[in-house]
């Protein structure tokens, strides 16, 4: 097993008051941590990771058919440098999934979020991608919502404190993810933090993973079995700071090695707002507020933080998309507290 460089939570340890004290010290001082036995058993994560590699090694017209240019609402498939981190285009190619809905008319469009509710594309060259994509979806799904019941716990308030904001199911957001070889190591993901309340990443036996720690990027190591956890902007707004969303980024691999990981994210649904927990004295005192940048706020209203995200990161989406003039009428109504410019540089909403 390689050497762990985060904290590792069992998810069986988190019905005793000690493992909700180490659950509330790896999201609250580190905003990282491994996850075990959580019921996705090895054999099956190296399953759907199989079929992530078969999806990227479908042909060139059988990716382009669910390109992600097709759907409005963020899915389908992204060319390697047709996703922007932090300004910068990415070193990888990945395909996006979320909750499958219908979507709404036009004229039913009362926010910009609500354009992101929709349909998935799938690939027709590959059926079997659905079903399992979906399966793994519900599971991971399901162990985020005990894991944030259990944050809720560690934090002393009631573990449903933040159910309503979930109702039924939570909004995820999914993605397969292959990291191509590159001659030199540079950015595969830039440095960011994720919008929602809580992530789950799937690696395989390759590492390019790196969180930021004061003033270093520590090496996340693949464990075999172990989903690596961080905490979302959604959760930092709801602890009012004392839950930490961490800056994390990926290296592209070198020396003729790729990566494959999967990727998946959970928020609240997307006409939630997120209040903020009423935390017990001794933990209320060491909660300073969430982190400040101008050039990525976070927003208690869930649907526009989840889509200031996707209009940066897929400028080609946005551009045919977004630029009409009854979304962008909306899109500068939502966001005119805040720098846009970089969302789309040819309306600047």
């Amino acid at each position: 097993m390689n050497a762990a460089t985060l904290p590792i939570i069992s998810m069986t340890s988190l019905n005793t008051n000690e493992g909700l004290a180490q659950l509330r010290y790896a999201a609250s001082e580190v905003g990282f941590f491994y996850l075990v036995d959580h019921g996705i058993e090895s054999d099956a994560q190296r399953h759907y990771l199989a079929l992530s590699k078969h999806f990227f090694q479908l042909s060139a017209e059988d990716k382009q058919e669910v390109d992600m240019s097709h759907s409005p609402h963020f899915r389908g498939y992204n060319a390697v440098g047709n996703e922007m981190t932090a300004g910068l285009l990415d070193a990888r190619e990945q395909f996006d999934w979320m909750n499958e809905e219908l979507s709404l008319a036009p004229e039913q469009l009362q926010q910009p979020w609500q354009k992101l509710i929709g349909p998935n594309l799938w690939p027709t060259a590959m059926p079997s991608l659905k079903p399992a994509l979906l399966t793994l979806q519900r599971e991971l799904s399901d162990i985020t919502v005990t894991l944030l019941q259990k944050l809720c716990q560690s934090l002393g308030v009631e573990r449903n404190a933040l159910d309503a904001t979930i109702g039924e199911q939570p909004y995820t957001h999914a993605k397969l993810i292959r990291y191509p070889a590159q001659d030199a190591v540079q950015q595969g993901v830039g440095a960011h933090k994720d919008p929602g309340y809580l992530t789950l990443v799937m690696q395989d036996q390759q590492s390019g993973l790196k969180v930021e720690r004061g003033s270093e990027w520590v090496d996340v190591e693949p464990i075999p079995g172990a989903l690596v956890v961080n905490i979302g902007e959604l959760l930092e707004l709801a602890s009012n700071g004392l839950l930490k969303a961490t800056n994390h980024k990926v290296e592209s691999p070198t020396n003729g090695i790729e990566r494959y990981s999967i990727a998946f994210f959970m928020a609240a649904q997307l006409s939630a707002t997120v209040p903020v927990l009423a935390l017990p004295p001794e933990l209320k005192a060491r909660a300073t507020g969430p982190s400040t940048d101008p050039n990525n706020p976070l927003l208690n209203d869930v649907g526009n933080n989840v889509l200031k995200g996707r209009l940066r990161s897929h400028p080609h989406v946005t551009k045919k998309h977004y630029c009409d003039n009854s979304l962008r009428s909306l899109l500068a109504k939502n966001f005119a507290h805040m720098l846009t410019a970089d969302m789309c540089d040819e309306c600047r909403v």
